[in-house]
């Protein structure tokens, strides 16, 4: 018997009568951006597992993997309509076709980068960016010094053609890794070729129009992020370890501390026992509220 996980709220409508086995997924501004988050990561472990050989994951697997609830999962998972087979689990190759279709990835994107210093040419040697659905097509930058080396395949152009390449490669992706002071500019050329999805690594923020699609990853901030988190966590745990009393009578040797008699399952955010422990669900940048 098909396993339906009916579409939550009335955007996700038009879905109800697609039936066992359809192939036709909502469209992805249907999807609430938190949900969309998480299934990338989805997509992410799905082919590890494709990788692995394995044809069937259930949802707890699957849910352990993305380091989220198995209820957290199915309700993601039901915006897509019809997937799983209750007491079976889910199709990996056809999970992860359904999820490649709802992100956009099976069209396929040409992504030009500019700026190619360290962090550029890093990304622009990132293999996992084709097995994803995007193609590197064009690498440009300002550095005389830079211009005409080879990374990979691509031979590195001059800023300055950035527009007319961008169009004659048909980039529907550009990447910004230029200095602070050069990003505005790069990304304005950008959007005069057509560009409408940026992203951006300048850690300032950018202007574009509104039918332009915008993310800025700030590193700095992401390790911010990382030390308050470390920092709360070491509070907790000392907090934690001063809570340890021994019980009246105890007459065990002093420094050792009294166990518990609570289960010591190891629990994700949801609150339920979970195979990962608390650890895999504290990346807040993949496991969105």
């Amino acid at each position: 018997m098909t396993q339906l996980h009916p579409p939550q709220g009335e955007d996700a409508r038009g879905t109800a009568e697609s039936g066992e086995g359809a192939t036709s997924t909502p469209p992805v501004r249907d999807i609430p951006q938190a949900t969309v988050t998480r299934l990338a990561t989805y997509l992410r472990v799905l082919g590890a597992f494709a990788e692995a050989g394995t044809l069937i994951v259930s949802s707890e697997e699957l849910a352990a993997a993305a380091g989220v609830g198995s209820a957290k999962l199915r309700k993601d998972l039901s915006f897509l309509g019809p997937n799983g087979v209750r007491g079976v689990g889910y199709d990996v190759l056809r999970l992860q076709s359904r999820i490649e279709a709802a992100l956009g990835l099976d069209r396929g994107h040409r992504v030009v980068l500019v700026g190619v210093g360290n962090l550029g040419r890093a990304l622009a040697r990132y293999p996992g960016f084709d097995r994803r659905g995007f193609t590197m097509a064009g690498l440009f930058d300002s550095d005389p010094a830079v211009v005409g080396t080879r990374v990979g395949d691509l031979v590195v152009r001059p800023v300055d053609d950035l527009e007319s390449g961008a169009r004659e490669l048909g980039a529907t992706i550009g990447v910004v890794a230029t200095p602070d002071d050069a990003a505005q500019q790069v990304c304005d050329l950008l959007v005069l070729a057509g560009v409408r999805s940026i992203l951006s690594f300048a850690p300032v923020e950018l202007e574009v129009p509104e039918h332009v699609e915008i993310r800025r990853v700030d590193l700095s901030v992401e390790m911010q992020v990382l030390s308050f988190n470390s920092t709360r966590n070491d509070e907790t745990a000392r907090s934690a370890s001063a809570d340890v009393r021994p019980a009246a009578g105890d007459v065990r040797p002093a420094g050792i501390p009294r166990v518990s008699t609570r289960s010591s399952a190891r629990r994700t955010t949801t609150g339920k026992a979970g195979p990962m422990g608390s650890a895999a669900t504290r990346n807040g940048s993949v496991i969105a509220p």
